[in-house]
């Protein structure tokens, strides 16, 4: 197998699970958070940077890197780690959620998705053929076949629709491959109907994947239907390949996806809010453009030992987002990652000692309590019942 994978305990207490899996470019701890670096970056940060906040793997983007700076700069140069300097693994994703946003800008048909650059205006053909000859030439050691997402308030017909496409798509992507040494990753389709995801899952893992991911989430659907349908999922996948979900991922998200036995997460968020002046924090998050930060010599949380919190207090990050400065986000950035590494770091360590169920619940308690006032209708703590 590409990616040999070990799974070395599962928690007592629930479907959480601590492995290991190998990659060319050096081993990864599950459960794990990826960083999300769309275009050879992860905005502002540099590797060293990532490397202090406890990255493992960095995402690529398969669609923005073919139009900027495109396949024959990275094979020139010898692929993505030579490139942005990065020396640990790399996952592309296939540009299929970039199918999904753009829908006003492109026409979807068997063949691929055919688009606008919105660098040069020049007209693309995006199959599974051309993701897979791209992300070969971007030398990520782990690739996603191209998949059709659609909303999840999709009526039933359009969302099988996708589904039984993106099966085609990934058995074309299968036959695309040409570097076995590049682990290949299937993508669970269906939206939030359970006869879909298990007909999807039953279609797709006995095929000779590296892996499988559960996609189609977070477009729509509450957080009670994510919760349901990513357990509902995770148990339809098989127990010896790494298990992933796509883009999701919140705090409460991933606690609850990792009691589900999923492996591995991405999502911008960390970076995104972080540049919105927006930290995740051991008390829920903190908005530091907001007035009484701008007079509070106290870091952004008591209890992170990162070099944001170590070193700048919220009314010095408040001047910096007040002003316009870049350092702001950065540090934002930096705090965000860590604060998300530092999590799943915890997860691993009480998956080990047998206790992840309490811990989960305990986090998410904590949480719920802090940030009761933005939860949406139908949202809710963890269940021991689902487990």
């Amino acid at each position: 197998m590409t990616l040999p994978f070990t799974v070395h305990t599962t928690d007592p207490g629930s479907r959480a699970r601590r492995g290991t899996f190998m990659t060319a470019h050096g081993p990864v701890e599950t459960p794990v958070f990826m960083a999300v670096g769309t275009r050879a970056t992860v905005t502002g940060l540099t590797p060293a940077d990532l490397s202090e906040v406890g990255a493992q793997v960095v995402l690529g983007n398969t669609y923005h890197l073919m139009l900027r700076p495109g396949p024959e700069l990275f094979r020139r140069v010898g692929g993505i780690h030579h490139f942005m300097r990065w020396s640990g693994p790399v996952l592309t994703d296939s540009g299929g959620y970039q199918i999904f946003s753009l829908a006003e800008d492109r026409t979807l048909s068997e063949r691929g998705a055919r688009f606008r650059s919105y660098t040069d205006q020049r007209m693309h053909m995006l199959s599974p053929e051309r993701s897979i000859e791209m992300q070969t030439a971007i030398g990520s050691d782990i690739m996603m076949v191209l998949d059709v997402c659609v909303d999840s308030r999709s009526d039933l017909p359009t969302m099988r629709d996708a589904m039984e496409r993106t099966h085609r798509w990934a058995v074309r992507s299968l036959a695309a491959r040409t570097n076995p040494a590049q682990a290949l990753f299937a993508i669970v389709q269906g939206g939030v109907v359970r006869e879909l995801r298990k007909e999807s899952a039953g279609v797709l893992t006995p095929m000779p994947f590296d892996g499988f991911a559960i996609g189609g989430l977070a477009v729509g659907d509450a957080r009670a239907e994510r919760e349901d349908i990513t357990h509902f999922s995770a148990e339809l996948l098989p127990p010896d390949r790494p298990r992933y979900l796509m883009g999701v991922g919140t705090p409460p998200d991933l606690l609850e996806a990792i009691a589900a036995g999923v492996d591995m997460f991405d999502c911008i968020l960390p970076t995104h809010l972080g540049w919105q002046g927006t930290a995740f924090t051991s008390t829920g998050r903190v908005r530091v453009t907001r007035g009484p930060n701008a007079h509070l010599d106290v870091p952004l949380d008591a209890e992170c030992p990162c070099s944001t919190c170590t070193n700048y207090s919220r009314a010095y990050l408040h001047h910096l987002f007040k002003c316009s400065e870049p350092l702001g986000p950065r540090l934002l950035s930096l705090h965000n990652l860590h604060h998300y590494h530092a999590l799943v770091a915890e997860a691993r360590r009480a998956i080990e000692q047998g206790t992840y169920a309490s811990f989960a619940r305990k986090k998410l308690e904590a949480i719920d309590r802090h940030e009761h006032s933005e939860r949406r209708p139908g949202c809710r703590t963890m269940s021991a019942a689902r487990w």
